[in-house]
């Protein structure tokens, strides 16, 4: 990685190149040929259920960028796109998400993001620079799974090496989705890669069913290698672990942040609770990683905090016949106050999972139904004005042809 860190590094053995709707092999000298190299291929329209190759490589390379475009939808449109991912050879896809979760955005609601790893420019242009290593072959495909045609622009940007490092891993990118989750089960961000591998770190979206003052009490426990009922690393919360505290509202950092945060503005009927409808964060493990050498179990745990004053003492009845206590149980301090503490909840919670692993290994393929459930747009968000657009777009790009 000298080339990363030192910008003045120079290795003519890393053979740069470029994969494209026009040039998905990534061939020397053959970019940009349409219409005379007059920019004559920078898009394709995808109609419902049509799947497109975006590179098919032969290796050893490293995939080091990858850029997305395409127009605003319905979030349940956007979190049908998928992305998939077949190292050399394999049948099964070891990358198998929603195309807007790997870019660090659930609930299939575009945002501004900046990270290490991951920005959404203006919350419209994706781009990747998570490394992605092959040794025989890559292949990258683009599934419009939506029932809406879309316009896909990209571009993917990598090296062919002479050879690979020993340590150099697969990424392998999973979806999970619980809607609900089950009380006093923790929900699983990661498990069932073999090792040796490294947890790259999650992206995570709440959609937030219960009731209560803040959601968010659960811990992140990461199990490595033989950990059964306790972990060897775990958290103190869930903003904690996102790297804020007191809270999880929308922030953006290197390492950890929060681009989704939905929720009704002043003018909005408010809900019953002070908690987002959507929230989303992404944790990068990069300054701190988590190795392991055989297997790899991450988890977040379903607990929240909530507060009943004097006078309540039927709410508080009836909240704890659905609510038991996690941690040391009832606080009754008085003074108003007639009971606080950290109780287990019910949620709608799902996570992308980065893990590096040594042998490229499949995933479950994604459940488009199961992730498009239960996140229409709300009645006051407010769509992208780009969305009135897109039928005039769709008909000038079908027009034009694009590239095939």
């Amino acid at each position: 990685m000298n080339y990363v860190l030192d910008p003045s590094y120079v290795d003519p053995a890393l053979d740069s190149r470029s994969a494209s709707l026009e040039n998905p092999t990534g061939g020397r000298g053959m970019g940009g040929t349409a219409h005379g190299g007059r920019k004559g291929a920078a898009f394709r329209v995808l109609n419902p259920g049509e799947r497109v190759v975006l590179a098919d490589l032969e290796g050893p390379g490293t995939l080091r960028h990858i850029w997305m475009g395409f127009p605003p939808a319905p979030p349940e449109v956007l979190r049908a796109f998928t992305l998939e991912v077949f190292y050399d050879g394999a049948a099964l896809p070891s990358v198998s998400v929603p195309v807007l979760d790997f870019f660090g955005l659930p609930h299939g609601r575009p945002a501004e993001l900046y990270s290490a790893l991951f920005s959404v420019n203006e919350g419209h242009g994706f781009n990747a620079f998570v490394p992605m290593p092959f040794r025989r072959a890559v292949r990258v495909e683009f599934i419009n799974a939506s029932s809406h045609p879309t316009v896909l622009y990209y571009q993917i940007d990598f090296t062919l090496e002479p050879s690979l490092p020993d340590h150099a891993g697969y990424l392998h990118a999973a979806f999970r989705r619980e809607n609900p989750t089950v009380q006093r089960r923790d929900f699983v961000i990661a498990e069932g890669l073999r090792g040796p591998g490294r947890f790259l770190g999650c992206v995570v979206g709440v959609r937030v069913i219960d009731n209560g003052m803040w959601y968010g009490e659960g811990e992140v426990k990461i199990y490595r290698d033989g950990d059964r009922a306790f972990p060897t690393i775990c958290g103190t919360g869930l903003e904690d672990y996102v790297g804020s505290g007191f809270g999880l509202g929308r922030h953006l950092g290197p390492y950890g942040g929060a681009p989704v945060y939905v929720a009704p503005g002043k003018d909005d009927v408010p809900r019953p609770d002070p908690n987002p409808n959507y929230v989303g964060f992404y944790r990068w493990h990069l300054a701190d990683p988590v190795m392991f050498e055989r297997e790899l179990r991450v988890t977040i745990q379903q607990i929240g905090a909530v507060m009943f004053l004097a006078g309540q003492e039927a709410e508080l009845a009836a909240y704890e016949a659905n609510h038991p206590v996690a941690g040391g149980g009832w606080v009754r301090p008085g003074s108003g106050v007639l009971a606080w503490g950290i109780v287990e909840r019910i949620d709608d919670y799902c996570a992308t999972a980065f893990v590096y692993c040594r042998e490229p290994q499949p995933v479950p393929r994604l459940d488009v139904a199961a992730a498009t459930k239960d996140i229409s747009r709300l009645a006051f968000e407010k769509p992208d004005p780009m969305e009135s657009l897109i039928p005039l777009f769709l008909g000038l790009a079908q027009a034009s042809g694009g590239a095939r």
